[in-house]
């Protein structure tokens, strides 16, 4: 395995989060792909029981268990959980109280599923409490399992409070187990080794989201990481075209001359159709003018959270597994991974 100075050099949990819409998962998968390259060993986790890792990489739903889902770039694994809070329950039933068995009798009776939904604090200690078990993992050989952990986490709306796991668990026990897993799980979640990487596009919305995720995390005393652009486009045309073009300067009438020597006016006839698709273009010219005006102040809005910023391509034929290929070297380009 060869060394690589990265942005994150020492950090083994990278927990990615977004608004909805702006391709959280895709991200956090090609994160994955990117870190496991050159021979490592990539965990990537699902919290939210929507079966996105097995749908962008096209794979049957996944169960409870660690299993290898794709090769990175150069060698590597990346392996792929999507965590059940009930099995998860079971788990920390038997781990605790050597009860998985009267576990398997309450959940029958539907006692599981009524306790996280009246507690749901206890339901981001048992899922980020699988997450933090992966992260401290060794092998017996004495070296950790896997090399990196990305967790797939839920939107950036309630991301520090399912992070900051001990406040939130505080209402349901103040000593015993629980307290103790949630100590155990809030030291991996504000340890040096983890960050929090946001999602977003260049929208108001998403990064207005982004800029409040990021100060409640700093309130919470955990780390935030890298901003992860989404779907970004390059402008088509030159600054100063665009410029123009966004004060309803662009000369239409030029670009019906430059629509007509190219052969669209050998006729009266296609004279006009020359004039008439000039105008459609000169309003499109517009639109994307403003368009790219509007990311360019968004572009200042998210530097201001001084963080690490990096523009991932909107792909052109969709997400599929050589779009989370291309996306993965994009983030290893950037130096993100």
């Amino acid at each position: 395995m060869s060394a690589r100075d990265t942005d994150w050099d020492g950090v083994r949990l990278h927990v990615v989060t977004g608004k909805g819409g702006t391709g959280k998962t895709t991200v956090a998968a090609a994160l994955a792909l990117a870190l496991a390259a050159e021979g490592r060993k990539v965990l990537l986790v699902e919290v939210e029981g929507r079966q996105g890792i097995a749908q962008v990489f096209d794979l049957p739903p996944l169960p409870y268990e660690e299993r290898k889902i794709a090769v990175a770039p150069g060698g590597g694994d990346v392996f792929a959980l999507a965590v059940d809070p009930e099995e998860a329950m079971l788990e920390y039933l038997e781990m605790f109280y050597g009860m998985r068995r009267a576990g398997k009798a309450l959940t029958k009776m539907g006692v599981v599923d009524f306790a996280t939904t009246i507690a749901p604090g206890l339901r981001d200690v048992l899922v980020t409490g699988k997450t933090s078990e992966a992260v401290r993992r060794r092998g017996k050989n004495g070296r950790r399992v896997y090399d990196a952990v990305v967790l797939d986490a839920p939107p950036t709306g309630r991301i520090a409070r399912f992070l900051n796991v001990t406040s939130e668990v505080a209402g349901l026990a103040r000593l015993g187990p629980i307290k103790n897993h949630a100590d155990l799980v809030r030291g991996v979640m504000a340890s040096p080794e983890t960050r929090v990487h946001f999602v977003t596009l260049l929208e108001e919305m998403p990064v207005q989201e982004t800029l409040d995720g990021i100060a409640e995390l700093r309130e919470a005393r955990l780390r935030p990481g890298g901003i992860f652009i989404n779907m970004t486009r390059p402008p088509l045309f030159a600054k100063a075209t665009l410029d123009a073009a966004a004060k309803g300067h662009f000369d239409a009438a030029e670009l019906a001359l430059g629509l007509k020597a190219v052969g669209l006016a050998d006729s009266g006839n296609a004279s006009a159709m020359a004039e008439s698709l000039a105008e459609a273009l000169t309003a499109e010219v517009a639109d994307h003018a403003r368009r790219t005006a509007l990311e360019r102040r968004e572009r200042r809005t998210l530097a201001g959270a001084h963080l690490p910023r990096y523009e991932l391509p909107l792909l052109a034929d969709g997400v599929d597994l050589a779009g989370l290929y291309e996306l993965a070297e994009a983030i290893r380009a950037q130096g993100a991974a």
